[in-house]
């Protein structure tokens, strides 16, 4: 799960953005980035095996913190995988809509069904799914990685070997300077958003404590490696300046690389690992907004219909409320409402980085505690040192945020958005109600 959501379209069309302001110092804004995501994943992960629970990062923030905590971080997060799920199938069905010559909303209207039947169907279906989702993902960027660094030393048919002329040559590591790292880091910031998701599925597996365990440390590093390798490669083989954002498959850099490799049909072949990704990330998407929902009823802070299983243990109301808004933020994605589409989409940086501090936070506040309860399965290395390192990188990436018009504005929507929650958890049943504290704790 963690794989299916962090390696989404983005790493497929927006890897360009960030390697065209700051060139192969794009490297530098990634490790830094990265660090972030391991650590916080590392933390997330201590909470997870200790206590296993649907509603992760949100139940944590709630024992830390209160009830204000937990509830603000559940709604923020559906709201974040709301908006993205949107954007995933828009995407896709825009792709397929030109496979078949079809107007887009039958590609999504099909995929919207068939994604809810996998899910309605429970944790085993959903993964075997996304497990093969992923599989093929993984396979595409591996042998991405391999023709790379075949070409990269000659060792392809046909090429030479490029030496370092694109990574330190004419225009050096670092062609912008700071100010392009600064800028480029911005780019790729939350290019590993989604990976915080794989604690909630394995909480439902049948021994959560070991799957959290074993989970965070392999998504931790796969996901390092596919990013920073595919960058490295990127950067080795094409110059900085004549990579961009890409609007399709055919201007991506995977594309241009396997062009180079003559690689037959590699446009048709990147659109059909493009459209899996995006498929693959809103599968992932539907779990995450669902058991959010259901964790949330079950502490009071949302309807108390949304508590209702199958006999499975299939939250199929909670399940449904994510199907019914897909449905209409596929909606809203195919209106003319761009100016408020692209408000809402930027907000998602901003949710992160609140999602990431309370994590750490979280952490930070909870591990004498479970320390008292036994031997952690998972523990956040060198603590509390670099907990609060963690919260220290994030303060400089927020600074960051703040020093750019475009990125300010999403701290401050962000901000509201948080100010409100807050003031509506007051109002929530779960606020007063001593049932909710008995499932958190």
């Amino acid at each position: 799960m963690g794989l299916g959501s962090a390696i989404g379209a983005g790493l497929f069309l927006g890897t360009g953005v960030g390697i065209s302001v700051a060139g192969p110092a794009i490297l530098l804004a990634y490790i830094f980035a990265g660090l972030i995501v391991v650590f916080v994943m590392q933390m997330l992960g201590e909470m997870a095996a200790a206590r296993p629970a649907s509603g992760s990062f949100s139940t944590y923030g709630q024992m830390a913190f209160g009830h204000w905590a937990g509830f603000m971080l559940g709604w923020m997060y559906w709201f974040m995988l709301t908006m993205v799920m949107g954007a995933e199938i828009t995407g896709a069905s825009a792709i397929m809509a030109q496979w078949f010559g079809v107007a887009p909303w039958i590609p999504a209207l099909v995929c919207v069904v068939l994604f809810s039947i996998i899910n309605l169907a429970g944790v085993r279906g959903f993964g075997e799914f996304e497990f093969w989702f992923a599989f093929i993902k993984v396979a595409v960027i591996g042998l991405f990685l391999v023709i790379g660094a075949l070409l990269i030393f000659g060792l392809w048919p046909n090429s030479q070997p490029v030496g370092l002329d694109n990574f330190i040559g004419e225009h050096g590591f670092m062609p912008n300077g700071i100010s392009g790292v600064a800028a480029g880091l911005l780019a790729v910031a939350f290019a590993f958003g989604g990976i915080e998701i794989v604690t909630i599925a394995a909480a439902e597996s049948e021994q959560p404590s070991e799957s959290i365990k074993t989970a965070v440390r392999s998504v931790i590093w796969r996901i390092s490696l596919f990013y920073l390798g595919a960058v490295v490669v990127i950067c080795f083989l094409l110059p900085y300046e004549s990579i961009g954002g890409a609007d399709s498959a055919a201007d991506s850099p995977f594309t241009l690389i396997l062009g180079m490799a003559h690689v037959p049909g590699v446009v048709g072949f990147m659109e059909t690992i493009i459209v899996l990704a995006l498929l693959s990330a809103f599968n992932a998407q539907i779990y995450g907004t669902s058991r959010f929902v259901y964790s949330l009823a079950q502490r009071g802070d949302a309807p108390r219909w949304f508590r209702g299983t199958n006999s499975h243990g299939v939250p199929i109301p909670a399940i449904l409320l994510s199907v019914f808004f897909s449905f209409l933020s596929v909606a809203l994605q195919l209106s003319d409402q761009k100016e408020l589409i692209g408000m809402l989409f930027n907000a998602v940086g901003g949710c992160l980085m609140v999602i990431w501090f309370m994590i750490a936070l979280s952490q930070i506040k909870l591990r004498r505690e479970l320390e008292a309860e036994g031997e952690l399965r998972v523990k956040m290395w060198g603590f509390p040192v670099l907990s609060w390192v963690t919260v220290a990188m994030l303060a400089a990436l927020l600074l960051l945020m703040l020093s750019d018009a475009g990125a300010r504005m999403q701290i401050v929507a962000v901000a509201v958005l948080a100010a409100v929650l807050i003031a509506l958890s007051f109002l929530a049943p779960g606020s007063r109600n001593k049932q909710a504290a008995d499932v958190v704790a």
